[in-house]
């Protein structure tokens, strides 16, 4: 089943009232160009795909809201966002689920204000973020909190104000093999948590790590003429840790 929209009214409110049921696979695919979207997609079961590498959802326009809830394993979403604002409040429970996020992903549109919260119960999923092609996220806020095993982070934010937070609780009596940073797998119960950070700061950018267990691989990198904070809380576990900041 594939259901594409183009208009930006009847985009909002059909996906918004959305509901799929697990008997079958359902595929969404959404063109939208237009100011303050709110739009809303709930999928639930198994083999579900909003948007592919090569037929993404693609949102244009400023002031948007974009949240999604999916329920269950190997479902997909690959999401490519331009405007000046965006809130999205995403939510995950299954395995094997894969991520993919770029926000001002042609030059020409900034991705100015950025808000993210993901939360994820599950394993072996994998989000990959893009945030700012060329230092224009102004303002980026995103919050990772996981709980699972063998989950990877990557994500990569261009901007001058950036707050990252990853709160990730693992099965640590599990923790088996280790992760390989940047190649969104992981092996074993190992999970990947790979943040790259570019841009000169107007205030500094911040990241705040809390991990529990896990045979884990976490690689920060910060750059930018003001302060840079990175406040780690590890606990448990294998662990390989690579922190470059710099002015």
């Amino acid at each position: 089943m594939i259901r594409k929209y183009t208009n930006s009214f009847y985009a909002l409110v059909l996906a918004s009232i959305l509901h799929l049921t697990p008997a079958m696979a359902n595929d969404i695919y959404i063109e939208q160009v237009g100011d303050t979207l709110d739009l809303d997609i709930t999928q639930d079961g198994t083999d579900n795909v909003i948007g592919t590498s090569t037929t993404d959802v693609n949102l244009d326009g400023d002031t948007m809201t974009f949240a999604i809830t999916q329920t269950g394993d190997l479902n997909t979403i690959a999401a490519d966002i331009q405007g000046n604002t965006y809130t999205g409040t995403w939510v995950f429970t299954g395995d094997s689920n894969a991520v993919d996020l770029s926000c001002d992903s042609t030059s020409g549109t900034n991705c100015e204000n950025v808000t993210l919260n993901i939360t994820t119960t599950g394993d072996s999923n994998t989000f990959d973020f893009n945030v700012g092609d060329t230092a224009d996220a102004d303002s980026a806020d995103i919050t990772f909190t996981i709980t699972g095993d063998g989950n990877v982070i990557e994500s990569d934010v261009d901007g001058k104000n950036a707050d990252i937070t990853v709160t990730m609780n693992n099965s640590s009596s599990t923790a088996t093999g280790g992760a390989t940073s940047g190649l969104l797998s992981s092996s074993g119960s190992g999970n990947v948590v790979d943040i790259d950070v570019d841009g000169d700061g107007t205030t500094g950018h911040t990241i705040n790590l809390d991990i529990t267990g896990g045979g884990s691989s976490y690689t920060i990198t910060q750059s930018g003429i003001n302060d840079n904070t990175v406040d780690a809380d590890f606990s448990g576990d294998n662990q390989d840790v690579d922190i470059t900041q710099s002015d």
